[in-house]
């Protein structure tokens, strides 16, 4: 019971929501309680599991989990210790939606975790429900799944099989991005903690890989960079673009009209990224958008919440020369400050607007 009450309120687990129903707090505390009760010590799973390749990376799991308290002075607790198999390739899924004509995201709201820009459903086609009522109202609406999230320390979070077997730096990239929040979490500033949450996994991977001396691995990361900076540019452009016809005093049938060209345009320039560098098809999910819709605002925004901050908290970390520690308390100190003083900062060391 304990558990489920912890739940039902802390819930920012992937998009906490209103939470003005009480199905939508049974949902939420239902799926948190199913992934504590499934959960197993990593060390039984170890000595139990047939696998070989699980155990392999499990013990792989452990190393990456030491390293990041360690040497990235991630918290030193027991997330990720445990190890939770789903029957489902994603642990949650998230909605996203923004009005037809804007870019801002619409938030959920509730007392401890804040506003947020998504809201999260442990079931598929309960995300999808909430989707197609937000469309029917008019938005621009995304729905992505989510293969992990945290419960900013309440919980002991576990490794999930939604992305323990993908290739060893995006594992890595998910412990360090998720323990992340652990050590600061703004309440009402998804952008603040996605952008941080990213620095810190990219700060984290490449000490990670450094220490792990695997010149294949160092490659795999080459290539993924590669794909990340030419998707993260081609979203950069169209936000910029349409965040211009918006704020523009062009007509709504005008606006509506350019912001279909942009879109296209976008579409165009991935098809011809992709021509160059085949590892971009990873990213064709993305741009056929939901139920086959094509991207959109909601899609977009989305993608911002991950990348617009970015640039800030690597100059952050730079100005620390790489540690870690005085880079958190640079972070804390942010976090304290008014949203608009924090955005401000942020803009001025290479934040998007």
């Amino acid at each position: 019971m304990r558990y489920a009450l912890a739940a039902a309120v802390l819930l920012m687990v992937a998009g906490c929501g209103a939470m003005e129903s009480a199905e939508y707090y049974w949902q939420s505390a239902s799926g948190q309680l199913d992934l504590v009760a499934r959960a197993k010590p990593i060390s039984e799973v170890i000595a139990d599991t047939s696998d070989a390749a699980l155990k392999r990376r499990l013990q792989r799991v452990q190393a990456m989990r030491a390293f990041a308290s360690t040497d990235l002075a991630l918290p030193d607790n027991a997330s990720y210790t445990r190890y939770t198999d789903l029957d489902r390739p994603f642990v949650v899924w998230n909605v996203f939606a923004t009005p037809e004509l804007s870019l801002q995201s619409r938030q959920w709201c509730f007392p401890v975790a804040g506003c947020v820009s998504y809201r999260g459903y442990f079931r598929e086609e309960d995300a999808k429900a909430e989707a197609d009522r937000l469309r029917v109202a008019g938005d621009d609406v995304a729905v992505s799944g989510v293969p992990a999230y945290s419960t900013l320390g309440y919980f002991d979070d576990p490794v999930l099989s939604t992305f323990v077997r993908w290739p060893e730096p995006e594992v890595a990239r998910m412990i360090f991005h998720e323990l992340a929040h652990q050590v600061v979490y703004v309440k009402d500033d998804s952008t603040f903690n996605e952008s941080f949450a990213v620095a810190v996994e990219e700060a984290g991977l490449d000490r990670w890989l450094k220490a792990a001396g695997d010149a294949g691995l160092e490659q795999y990361r080459a290539r993924s960079v590669k794909q990340r900076t030419a998707f993260r540019e081609l979203t950069r452009q169209a936000r910029a673009e349409l965040s211009a016809i918006y704020a523009s005093t062009a007509t709504d049938d005008e606006k509506r009209a350019r912001k279909a060209q942009v879109l296209a345009a976008m579409r165009e320039g991935y098809e011809r990224a992709k021509a160059g560098e085949p590892g971009l098809a990873g990213y064709e999910r993305w741009f056929a958008g939901y139920a086959g819709g094509g991207a959109n605002n909601a899609s977009l925004a989305s993608t911002s919440l991950y990348s617009a901050q970015v640039p800030a908290f690597r100059a952050l970390l730079a100005e620390e020369h790489g540690d870690m520690a005085r880079f958190y308390e640079r972070v804390k100190a942010l976090a304290a400050m008014r949203k608009p003083e924090r955005t401000a900062v942020l803009r001025k060391l290479g934040g998007e607007p």
